[in-house]
């Protein structure tokens, strides 16, 4: 390249792929076939608001509000508080909120407070997960509401599900009446 030559995303794209860089996570599953944009919020960006991306986001900084993209990397020092609606998760960091993801993977260092709809799952020793897993063939079609929390059906006397802790994971006990 010359002095003044701008680098066109032709051939960024190129560039990269020549210097085996691109290698996030798997975008097969894109509908066109332009390459995917990586999106990175930096470690002293603090972002209040919703989030929403075509392609992947490496998060390292603060999110107060959801996050919808295609995949998600939420760095070791990351911080999000609100929900992720994404095809692929990985989880190092920080994350308060329900997620609905394809795949999600809790790895040893983060901190998970909410619930998670997913097809596949996978968690490291170490991973702190306080939540409910739910296991479903379609997770992204599920409503946010339903995602956020669950319905009650108020015509008939409330059902109560009570919660047990035992080694540092939380059962389901046996539904109760309440009166």
């Amino acid at each position: 390249m010359e002095g003044d030559d701008c680098l066109v995303p032709e051939a960024y794209s190129a560039l990269v792929e020549g210097f085996g860089g691109g290698a996030g996570m798997d975008t097969s599953t894109a509908q066109d076939s332009s390459p995917l944009s990586i999106s990175t919020i930096g470690e002293d960006l603090t972002i209040t608001g919703n989030v929403s991306s075509k392609g992947e986001l490496h998060l390292n900084g603060r999110v107060l509000g959801d996050v919808h993209c295609l995949a998600l990397v939420l760095g070791e020092n990351a911080q999000l508080e609100g929900s992720v609606v994404a095809e692929e998760v990985m989880v190092r960091g920080r994350l308060i909120g329900s997620v609905r993801a394809l795949t999600v993977t809790l790895q040893a260092s983060c901190h998970v407070e909410g619930n998670l709809f997913h097809k596949g799952l996978s968690l490291e020793q170490g991973t702190h997960f306080e939540g409910e897993s739910c296991p479903s063939d379609d997770p992204l079609s599920i409503p946010e509401t339903h995602a956020a929390s669950p319905q009650q059906d108020h015509k008939g006397p409330e059902i109560v599900k009570q919660r047990e802790r035992v080694n540092g994971f939380i059962r389901s006990l046996p539904e109760t009446l309440s009166a």
